[in-house]
């Protein structure tokens, strides 16, 4: 979707096919190419495929039942081919693996929403971040992926305490680090502006200049941009919905 996924591509997004016969290709050069690159990079790997809403979870329970897999409460059972295929190009290359578990409070106010982030209401989160080397993976692809699997058990554990007690720790085992507040930094307010004033000065000038030119061809133009322009940002938060989600991990193979 135009202008997100054009930004997608220019930022090294991976797209799969989600045909592993395809996808493997394309891992393989894909990932190849990000980990020779001569600055540090990073890459987020969301293993469940697909975002959680009740349908996906309940076909979820079937598979792993079906393979004989964890049952957990709070995730998807993760996909673990797409893990399992790009570690081969990790290793040598890229040191470690960060495990990241992201809660919000029950009936958190505002709610984590990309509406609230544009209406500038404060949204607090919980992250608990895990460094895992590398080379603390099994090299074995049957073992990797017990690995992972056995990772979201721990991570459903987590997440089941934290939605009981407020904590990541007290009911799931693992062993306690201690938390930090992250204070809002000057210099990322500085740098939204900085930005927001470079490109949205120029643009709003011939904006306006279109609108109060009085003549008709220009009003009708400056009348489509916004247009586009509000069509653009309701899709945007749209698309962050679960509700708008894919139908991966649903679908009947």
């Amino acid at each position: 979707m135009p202008p997100i996924g054009w930004m997608w591509k220019f930022s090294e997004f991976v797209f799969l096919e989600r045909s592993f016969e395809k996808d493997k290709e394309i891992i393989k050069t894909q990932i190849s190419e990000l980990c020779d690159y001569p600055d540090p990079v990073w890459l987020l790997m969301t293993p469940e495929g697909t975002r959680y809403t009740p349908t996906k979870h309940e076909a979820s329970l079937k598979f792993a039942k079906e393979k004989n897999l964890p049952l957990l409460k709070h995730h998807l059972t993760p996909r673990t081919r797409g893990f399992t295929t790009s570690l081969q190009y990790f290793r040598g290359k890229i040191p470690a693996i960060y495990n990241i578990q992201l809660a919000f409070e029950k009936n958190c106010k505002p709610p984590p929403t990309l509406l609230s982030l544009l209406y500038g209401k404060p949204v607090h989160a919980h992250l608990y971040i895990q460094r895992i080397p590398v080379e603390d993976v099994p090299e074995d692809e049957a073992e990797a992926s017990k690995w992972l699997h056995d990772l979201f058990v721990v991570k459903d554990k987590m997440q089941d305490s934290f939605l009981n007690t407020g904590d990541f720790f007290t009911e799931s085992g693992v062993e306690r680090i201690e938390s930090f507040h992250v204070p809002p930094r000057v210099y990322s307010l500085i740098n939204t502006l900085g930005w927001a004033i470079l490109t949205l000065t120029p643009m709003l000038y011939y904006l306006i200049g279109l609108l109060f030119s009085g003549r008709l061809l220009h009003l009708t133009i400056g009348g489509a941009i916004l247009a586009a322009f509000y069509i653009l940002l309701q899709k945007s938060i749209g698309i962050t919905q679960i509700s708008q989600g894919s139908s991966y991990g649903t679908e009947k193979k």
